[in-house]
């Protein structure tokens, strides 16, 4: 009898484990299905020009870009680009270093920048005055002095200061002369004065090929982007200058939900995912309502 209620326990609860999966894999198809008519969506827009002629907003927007890793089946390690495009006034201090962003708009594409601006391009050809924040990576760079050439362009100062702080790190061995170093160097560049600082890093010796390399790649990196390092300029008209809300907004609009345990991608599924996390982040969920309702 006792072997007989174990064995009834063990069948009901493989039942139900059985529905929870036949379930999930039906919320994953419905999932795709959806993320993949977004994707659709997109390209309809961007090849019909669904935006053009409706540049009349004289308001200033940020518009932030950034990559980060997923894990695919086809190609591993493959980068997620992402970009954040919000209105100044949805700015808010917290404090005298931190801000709250309200409503966003996001883009993301797993695959070569091309198509990844082109969406990104969709959403920013209403806005009539846009800041751009982001690293040193020439591939967005020439897109904005190409696409955006009016706009205000500032590199993230926490790149800029991360290169600096990879330099210290080869050329001075003494940690507390690295130290004084690095903050009287650190105030330089906040002060307009990224000049002094390529002045300061010609004069230090270079020990070996590493060091001299990374010297001159640092001189070219700062000379290359000296009208984007203003700072103390940015911040007096009271503009950011570090690109903590994309890095914040890969952490909760893609990381949070793609870069579980154990997950591994195909590259279209992640995509399609991708397009829900930002559909529903953007505010923006309506749409994916308005397929179901078309489908029914």
């Amino acid at each position: 009898m006792g072997q007989q209620l174990v064995f009834e326990d063990a069948s009901e609860t493989f039942h139900r484990m059985w529905k929870i999966k036949v379930n999930a894999k039906q919320i994953e198809r419905v999932c795709h299905h959806y993320g993949e008519q977004v994707e659709e969506k997109q390209r309809k827009d961007i090849a019909t020009g669904e935006n053009e002629g409706k540049k009349n907003d004289r308001q200033r927007y940020y518009a932030m870009l950034d990559g980060g890793m997923v894990l695919t089946r086809e190609e591993k390690w493959k980068e997620m680009k992402l970009a954040r495009i919000f209105d100044v006034r949805d700015k808010s201090p917290i404090s005298k270093d931190r801000s709250y962003i309200g409503k966003s708009t996001y883009v993301a594409h797993l695959g070569g920048h091309k198509d990844f601006l082109q969406k990104t391009e969709y959403h920013l050809d209403t806005k009539g005055k846009i800041i751009f924040i982001a690293d040193g990576a020439p591939w967005i760079w020439k897109w904005v002095e190409a696409m955006y050439p009016e706009s205000i362009q500032i590199l993230d100062f926490y790149h800029a200061k991360q290169h600096l702080c990879q330099w210290a790190e080869l050329s001075i061995k003494d940690p507390q002369k690295k130290i004084r170093w690095l903050d009287a160097q650190t105030m330089w560049l906040l002060n307009n004065g990224v000049d002094s600082v390529i002045k300061q890093i010609k004069k230090m010796s270079a020990h070996n090929s590493k060091t001299k390399q990374c010297k001159n790649a640092l001189i070219e990196y700062y000379s290359t982007h000296r009208d984007r390092m203003q700072y103390r300029t940015f911040r007096e008209k009271g503009m950011l200058i570090g690109s903590g809300p994309i890095e914040a907004a890969h952490r909760h609009v893609i990381q949070q939900r793609m870069k579980l345990s154990g997950q591994r991608w195909t590259i279209k599924g992640a995509q399609q995912i991708a397009n829900l996390r930002t559909s529903n982040k953007s505010n923006n969920w309506n749409e994916i309502v308005t397929f179901i309702k078309n489908a029914a």
